[in-house]
Order: structure tokens, then C-alpha cells, then sequence
């Protein structure tokens, strides 16, 4: 007998339609076949599913059983067809009769997408992918999901679907039959919960650093990428970890961006329907290009992608690979990354803010005498001009004095520096649209939207001759003179907003 059950597969973070086939025919010698591509999780599932009906109540059907997951030439991975097989398998076998929609069924099987893991005494996993999962079924018009539990409240993100959690095989049964009284999981409050977000770390915790925060305040405003250069423990990391609270609050639609990408990857936690603060993502200075950028047999996104809309921090900028950092230059100006295989590409995004922190020297203190600066020197070449001209702002974190240390925490608070991004940012909304921030605008753009008075011009030509900056330098000083500006709630550009701009590239001075 033959059964057909819907579920989906993920091609990076995007679900595509998966057609779970079920064929049993117990006049045929026993053997059981998936077909369509499977990798080895899924070609265990037959085991899984195997103790999980038993245990269950359920009968394993006997002689020939051939599921078929199609498309057959796409490559499926993962335990989330458990779900549909097992179900499949029970509406071979007519132990399955559901109950037409409207009738007593609350779901139409032909019209709902199911997919979850099984643990062998008949509980339902969470799996990756859920948010994903539905919204291909509002896509393809489906009327409702069943999911496992732990993923109901991600599932439910998406309106216009009906979310069925399920804690065990039974219930998934008797939620096809009408026999289990279930309501859908209601969808949360997004707005609210982005409202509502705290912050991690509040920078009024930094002790001194205020010239640092004052970088800090520039480069969330505009959303520029930022470097600090200071000897150890001056707080970099510190202030790294504390930029989210910051920003301005994600979007709803960054928000479900964000927790896409944490789905797809399995960085959601099992129970979280949302991620309300933007992400923060520090890999180690020994991780591969892969795992930054992204990567893998079946392209998985990397930590660039991990970071979209939020940050990426890289803590001791040149002991990472120079291979590694090389791969950021094109997402830093794209804000995609392309992985390319040899049957097929897939596009993740990328749209994050660069933090990187670097100690002057090995050793992490500042260098002495001629020798030291030497020591410096070699350390700073580690990181390449191409890779430093797109980072916007560099800036000098100094050893903290003694007096700051043991004195009472009365620098500027996070709440102090986000209510001025906010201004500036509204400003910049209203000058050139809300996806647009100042750190994205072109150089025909800068020319209607950053005026430079004559003064300042003179002087920026002087910065660029006497430090041999580069024509992307040259529009990089002129975005942040931008932002500097609309942090002064003016319209023009003066001296005083390109000398500041001219400060921050530290690293093109060679301190």
C-alpha cells in the first residue's frame, strides 16, 4: 500500500518541498530502502523508526518497504524525517485512517508539512530548520505544520500557518485522526519582545575609555566597521560584547533573519521561538575558513552569516590566518557571501559590523624604544592594507590609569550612547531611506549627501597626500564625517567632522 506524507529539506537557510513516499508490500521478502539521496542520519532512521513504532504500541511492517524522498537528486540529510516515515508507514499499514478536515481532524494531512526526529521509546526531537519549514508552507500555501514541541513557538513565528506541536509519536497519530484535541501554538508578540530585548553588557561596567566610546558611538551609528589597538586588559573585548545594546533594536524581519540563520545552523536553542538581541559572534583565532566564512560538503553558514545584522568580533586580529582574513574582504563590501560546489552555489548573508581588537605587540603591551617599534611594525604586517581600508575607524584603547580602575563606574552609560545612535540614525532614515545606514552609501551618493565645507575639503585633500590613503580611505573618511555630523545634528560637513574622521585611521599613520 502506498502513503504519501509532506516534509521539506534545507538548502542553507531556505526549505524546499520534500515528498515523503511510503510503499509496503508484505507479500515480498523483508527489506527495507530509502531512496533519494540520503546520507547516512537518514538511512538510520529506518532503525529509529523501527523501535520507536514498536515501543509505541505500533506494528513494523514486515517484507518490502521502499521510502522514497523526493526529489531524488537533491541530497537530504538530517533526522527530521522520522516523523514523516513513521507516519507513513503506519497509513501503509491502514492503521492510520484520517478524518476529513473540518470533521474533527484539525489538520488535512495532504495540506500540512511534518517533520521531527523520533527517539526510540516514541518522543519527538527537535530539529533544525523549523522557522524555515514554515514559512515554505505558507509559501506553498499549506494550511498547518507539525513539529516537535521544542520547536512550536519557533515554527509559530510565521503567520498565516498553523503550528501543531507534538511531544510524542501518539500525539502526532492522534492529531491526524481527530482523536487528540490540540491547539495550535499562538504567534508571539514580535514587536514586544524586540521591545523588550536587555542589554548585555552596559558600557557604564568600562572603566575610563571614554575617547574609545566615543569611536564606539560613531560606528553604531553608521554602521562602521571598527578595530581597536590597545595593550591587554583595556577592555576591548569588553566593549565588543557590549556594542549590541548599542544598536538600534532589530526589525521584526531582522529579527526572523537572524533566527533563520540560528535555526538553519542548530544555534537556536530548543525552546527559543526568537532571537531578540542581535548576535555577537567571537570565533578563535585557530578557526578554518570555513568555519568563518562558511562552508562544508552541504554548505553550512559560518560565522559571518552567525553575525548577520549584528557583530562579528575578532579578538587578536593578526593571529588569525591571513588566508582566513582574506576571505572577509569580499563579504565585508558585498554583505553575502557565496559558497560555490560543484552541484551548486548557495548565497548566505552577511550584513554584519566588524569589530576586531589587537594588542601593538606579541607580548600585548605597547612597544618601547626603536626595537619595540620594529616589534610592532611586524606585528601590524600580519594584517593587509586591503582588509585595514575596510575597516572605518581605528582607534587607540590606552592603558587604563589607576585612579579610573578603583574609582567609582561613572563613565557614559549604554542608555547615554544609545539614545545618541538612535538620533543619528533617525537622521540618516530620513535623508536616505531606513536600509541605508552612512557606512553603505556610494561615492555618487556621498556627493549629494555628504556637502563638505571648503575648509574641510582642503583639509581632507591634505590627509590624503601626506598619508598615501586610498580612493576607498578617501570615501571612507567621508562616510564617518558623515555620521559624525549627523551625530551633531547638522546637515554639512565642517573641518571638525573630517579632523575627527582623519583620527580614526590610526593604522594608516602607523601610530
Amino acid at each position: 500500500m502506498l502513503a504519501r506524507f509532506q516534509s521539506y529539506l534545507l538548502r542553507g537557510i531556505d526549505a524546499q518541498p520534500c515528498e515523503v513516499e511510503i510503499d509496503a508490500d508484505e507479500t515480498h521478502l523483508d527489506r527495507q530502502t530509502i531512496v533519494g539521496l540520503p546520507d547516512a542520519s537518514v538511512k538510520e532512521s529506518i532503525e529509529r523508526v523501527r523501535s520507536a513504532l514498536t515501543n509505541s504500541g505500533y506494528r513494523f511492517p514486515r517484507g518490502r518497504v521502499l521510502i522514497n524522498l523526493a526529489p531524488a537528486d537533491v541530497r537530504k540529510e538530517g533526522p527530521l524525517y522520522d516523523l514523516p516515515i513513521a507516519l507513513g508507514l503506519l497509513a501503509a499499514q491502514g492503521v492510520i485512517r484520517s478524518r476529513a478536515h473540518g470533521d474533527g481532524a484539525p489538520i488535512d494531512p495532504g495540506r500540512t508539512i511534518f517533520a521531527g526526529e523520533l527517539a526510540l521509546d516514541g518522543r519527538v526531537r527537535p530539529i533544525k530548520g523549523a522557522i524555515a519549514m514554515a514559512a515554505l508552507a505558507k509559501q506553498a500555501g499549506a494550511d498547518a505544520v507539525v513539529v516537535p514541541s521544542l520547536n512550536a513557538t519557533e515554527a509559530a513565528v510565521v503567520e498565516g500557518v498553523s503550528t501543531f506541536g507534538v511531544r510524542t509519536l501518539d500525539e502526532a497519530v492522534g492529531l491526524i485522526q481527530g482523536t487528540l484535541e490540540l491547539e495550535p501554538t499562538p504567534p508571539p508578540d514580535i514587536a514586544g519582545l524586540l521591545r523588550t530585548a536587555p542589554a548585555p553588557i552596559d558600557f557604564v561596567e568600562v572603566r575610563g575609555q571614554e575617547s574609545v566610546k566615543r569611536a564606539v558611538v560613531v560606528a553604531a551609528a553608521g554602521a562602521h566597521n571598527i578595530l581597536m589597538l590597545g595593550p591587554a586588559g583595556t577592555g576591548k573585548s569588553m566593549m565588543a560584547k557590549a556594542l549590541p545594546g548599542v544598536l538600534p533594536p532589530m526589525t521584526v524581519n531582522e529579527a526572523l533573519e537572524v533566527t533563520r540563520i540560528c535555526s538553519a545552523a542548530g544555534e537556536l536553542p530548543p525552546g527559543q521561538g526568537l532571537v531578540r538581541v542581535r548576535p555577537v559572534r567571537c570565533p578563535h583565532h585557530t578557526a578554518s575558513s570555513a568555519a568563518v566564512v562558511g562552508g562544508g560538503i552541504v554548505p553550512r553558514p559560518g560565522e559571518i552569516s552567525l553575525a548577520h545584522n549584528g557583530v562579528l568580533f575578532l579578538d587578536e586580529l593578526p593571529e588569525f590566518p591571513r588566508a582566513v582574513l582574506e576571505t572577509l574582504r569580499q563579504p565585508l563590501e558585498d554583505r553575502v557571501v557565496t559558497i560555490a560546489r560543484s552541484h551548486s552555489s548557495i548565497r548566505f548573508p552577511a550584513n554584519f559590523m566588524l569589530v576586531a581588537a589587537m594588542n601593538p605587540t606579541p607580548k600585548g603591551d605597547m612597544p618601547v624604544g626603536e626595537v619595540g617599534r620594529r616589534e610592532m611594525e611586524r606585528y601590524l604586517s600580519r594584517i593587509s592594507g586591503p582588509l585595514l581600508d575596510r575597516i572605518d575607524i581605528h582607534v587607540e584603547a590606552p592603558a587604563v590609569p589607576w585612579k579610573q580602575l578603583s574609582g567609582t563606574a561613572n563613565g557614559t552609560s549604554t542608555a547615554d550612547m544609545r539614545e545618541q545612535v538612535l538620533a543619528a540614525r533617525e537622521r540618516q532614515t530620513a535623508r536616505q531611506g531606513e536600509s541605508v545606514p552612512n557606512a553603505r552609501l556610494s561615492g555618487k551618493q556621498l556627493d549629494k549627501l555628504a556637502l563638505i565645507d571648503e575648509d574641510a575639503i582642503s583639509l581632507l585633500g591634505q590627509a590624503i597626500t601626506e598619508l598615501g590613503l586610498s580612493a576607498r580611505a578617501y570615501d571612507k573618511i567621508r562616510r564617518v564625517s558623515r555620521t559624525i555630523a549627523d551625530l551633531a545634528g547638522v546637515e554639512r560637513v565642517s573641518i571638525a567632522h573630517v579632523s575627527e574622521a582623519v583620527q580614526y585611521r590610526l593604522l594608516d599613520r602607523r601610530v
